[in-house]
């Protein structure tokens, strides 16, 4: 696999189930690529985002709703495997992904990374 620009964040206890699950490191990761944001977690979440419709991106904290791996519904959607390094973007218009085979629509996308601040900076880089 290709080296990702921005790598998810797995914590230790994490990284080997979502690794046997498909979901590990070596077919995860954050690119950003000409006009787009790439994302992809395994089989489960892999979307290609307009940056010109990423209206706000910013630090958070793990939505309290969430868990691990990828969760989401109504356009709001976490893809991590940690509850640390958490970004959040708003999209407007909505982009589109495709979540275990279904595609669905991404309003709001928090990522788990390993250098939220270096994506956060690349994104303010590419939209100015």
């Amino acid at each position: 696999p290709v080296m990702s620009e921005f790598r998810l964040r797995y914590a230790p206890a994490l990284r080997p189930l979502l690794s046997l699950l498909g979901m590990g490191p070596g077919l995860s990761g954050v690119d950003v690529e000409g006009d787009a944001l790439r994302v992809r977690m395994g089989w489960a979440f892999a979307a290609r985002l307009p940056l010109t419709s990423i209206r706000h991106a910013e630090p958070t904290v793990h939505p309290i709703w969430g868990g691990w791996g990828v969760h989401g519904w109504d356009g709001r959607w976490l893809v991590n495997g940690s509850s640390h390094g958490i970004v959040r973007l708003d999209l407007d218009p909505d982009g589109k992904a495709v979540v275990c085979g279904v595609r669905v629509r991404v309003r709001t996308l928090w990522l788990g990374l390993e250098d939220p601040d270096g994506l956060l900076a690349r994104l303010h880089r590419a939209r100015t």
